[in-house]
């Protein structure tokens, strides 16, 4: 046998390459960890609890169709800050508010809290946005209570998050807090998994997810109505139609990729490839305002005024919980059950799964 000599092997290897990039290329997306199904996803907190309460002390009078400016002047903070602490003691079974967000709020892996980065992801889209007793409160939470820099953590939507800055201009957050608009916008592929395509497509995400920069997210969306492809309403799952590119869920298998990117590491945290087990909590808080809500939507100004506030740490349990319980009894505003009741078997539960017959914890 011939010996190949390196310079020979390097000058083959060249060739075979620039014949390789100038021919069609097939992509074959690299396999990543599946979530397992009825596993925890948060290690601290019940992952099947969701917790509410309604206070009309939150706002100052009952006007109900008006924008975000105007609600702005209606909202009272003191309550609103003291409803969200209750809300966390409620979902963490503990009496005392600093030790129940220690709780809910996991270190990331050899860092300091000084170091934690955290994303807010807030729903920008039409005209209905996050009051900001609701934003700085959980902003407040990180810096006072936990030690993270205001200029690490970073509010954004990275689809309807163009002026969000200007729109939507927080007040009463902590210094150096990031508002970041579209913060780059869903511009990097990754792999999403089943029911979506059989789990062997890619859709673009926000990088700062995809990447691993993001240590904790925080989920904070509003209570609106949507389409029954999506069982009726957008809360927090739909929310992230804001994370990674929306156009997919707008075509065929429009539900399972709702589903499907709700189970990605860039969304619940880096996984085991082996169990499928969640090894550190990336969205760590699944929060609701529901000051103001809607029964059509998503556009247009609030049709009621709930003076309703809810949070959980499980996403789809989150709005399986509100929907039925919230929307559908409290409000009257009936859920698509055939699209919602996937919310909860396509993570491995069933209604007879949830505390209490699925009922809401309200405070």
């Amino acid at each position: 046998m011939k010996e190949i000599s390196r310079r020979t092997f390097i000058k083959g290897a060249a060739v075979v390459g620039t014949a390789f990039a100038a021919s069609p290329m097939i992509f074959v997306p690299k396999a990543r960890a599946s979530y397992a199904k009825k596993t925890l996803i948060h290690p601290n907190v019940n992952n099947l609890r969701v917790v509410g309460i309604t206070d009309s002390s939150m706002t100052r009078a009952k006007e109900v169709g008006i924008d975000w400016v105007q609600q702005e002047e209606l909202v009272v903070q003191k309550p609103v800050w003291e409803n969200i602490d209750r809300l966390a003691c409620a979902l963490t079974d503990l009496k005392n508010p600093e030790q129940a967000w220690q709780s809910i709020f996991v270190k990331p892996p050899r860092k300091p809290w000084s170091e934690a980065v955290v994303a807010i992801k807030t729903n920008h889209i039409a005209v209905q946005h996050t009051r900001s007793a609701v934003m700085s409160k959980i902003c407040h939470v990180f810096t006072d209570v936990l030690g993270v820099k205001g200029s690490n953590i970073h509010i954004y939507d990275a689809c309807d998050g163009s002026g969000l800055s200007k729109e939507t201009p927080f007040k009463g957050l902590p210094e150096g807090v990031r508002i970041e608009d579209r913060w780059g916008g869903y511009n990097t592929n990754t792999l999403v998994p089943s029911p979506w395509r059989s789990g062997n497509d890619e859709a673009k995400c926000l990088k700062h997810l995809v990447d691993g920069s993001v240590d904790i997210l925080v989920n904070i969306s509003m209570c609106k109505g949507h389409s029954s492809t999506y069982g009726g309403f957008t809360m927090t799952m739909k929310n992230h139609f804001g994370t990674f590119a929306p156009r997919h869920g707008h075509q065929d298998q429009a539900l399972e990729y709702l589903l499907a990117l709700n189970k990605t590491q860039e969304i619940l945290g880096p996984m085991d490839k082996q169990t499928g087990r969640v090894l550190y909590p990336r969205q760590q808080l699944c929060l609701v305002d529901a000051l103001w809500a809607s029964k059509p939507g998503p556009s247009g100004n609030p049709t009621h005024q709930p003076n309703f506030l809810a949070m959980g740490v499980t996403s789809p349990i989150v709005d399986y919980v509100l929907a039925t319980r919230f929307r559908g009894e409290k409000m009257g505003w009936a859920p698509d059950m055939n699209a919602l009741s996937q919310f909860l078997t396509e993570f491995g539960y069933t209604e007879a799964d949830l505390p209490n017959g699925g009922k809401l914890l309200e405070i």
